[in-house]
């Protein structure tokens, strides 16, 4: 794991970078999860694999992985390259931006036209939208969702409806993303992992998954605006059909 002119850092510095304690990296180095350091006396000296394996560690442990499950798939796969599986994980995240954005409830709820104490934008807070700032402030967390939620209420939505549509589009998503992600799995990724992560051939694999989540976007975009029009041309045709039967039977 050391190269001739990679930098090396006692446990202290290790546990520092890695945000761990180093009774933490200490108690993984016993049960073989990071390879012994090097000893120079009675100095232990790590180096960045050892690093990038703490790292691995720290995000399996963040994204739930029990620590026994991580110390299997490790001691089964010890020559699995930790900054390589550290950008299978990531790669699937959309964005490391912090997307939300602090309002004033005075001005988001104009924007809604709503009054600044309409329970509106606490029904947002419980929805995970919003975040309170304090008396006169909000984050909203997603203003990608907030925003022209607000705007569709101002043309005459009404709070109600939106309340009650973003919980099924979102579980809806959910599923379509689960999917997603299964076959790119199944198809991109694990081919990739069967090969024994090749080296020369990771950059290729996070490219295609890179470029494949747009694509996704832009299909669930293209699909939703098609099924929407088929949707308001059903809706529109009932109510054509409800007034002419009405004015049948007022004859």
């Amino acid at each position: 794991m050391t190269g001739v002119d990679e930098e090396e850092f006692t446990v202290d510095v290790l546990a520092e970078r890695a945000g761990m304690t180093v009774r933490n990296v200490r108690a993984y180095s016993t049960r073989g999860l990071i390879d012994p350091p090097r000893l120079e006396g009675r100095t232990g000296y790590y180096n960045q694999g050892h690093l990038q394996r703490l790292l691995l560690i720290r995000t399996l442990l963040n994204r739930g992985f029990t620590l026994a499950a991580i110390e299997d798939a490790i001691l089964k796969s010890p020559s699995t390259a930790p900054n390589v599986a550290l950008d299978l994980i990531n790669i699937f995240e959309a964005d490391e931006d912090d997307p939300s954005e602090e309002i004033s409830r005075e001005e988001l709820a104009s924007m809604a036209g709503v009054s600044p104490d309409d329970e509106l934008l606490d029904r947002l807070v419980d929805l995970g939208l919003l975040e309170q700032v304090d008396d006169a402030t909000v984050r909203m967390l997603d203003p990608g969702v907030v925003l022209p939620g607000a705007t569709a209420i101002s043309l005459g939505l009404s709070p109600d409806s939106v309340i009650d549509i973003v919980p099924h589009m979102r579980e809806h998503l959910e599923a379509i993303s689960d999917r997603f992600v299964q076959h790119v799995s199944r198809d991109v990724s694990q081919p990739f992992l069967d090969a024994g992560l090749p080296q020369d051939e990771w950059p290729i694999v996070f490219e295609k998954i890179d470029k494949l989540i747009p694509i996704a976007s832009q299909v669930v975009l293209a699909m939703f605006r098609s099924v929407l029009r088929e949707a308001i041309e059903v809706e529109v045709g009932r109510k054509l059909e409800e007034l002419a039967a009405a004015a049948d039977s007022s004859d």
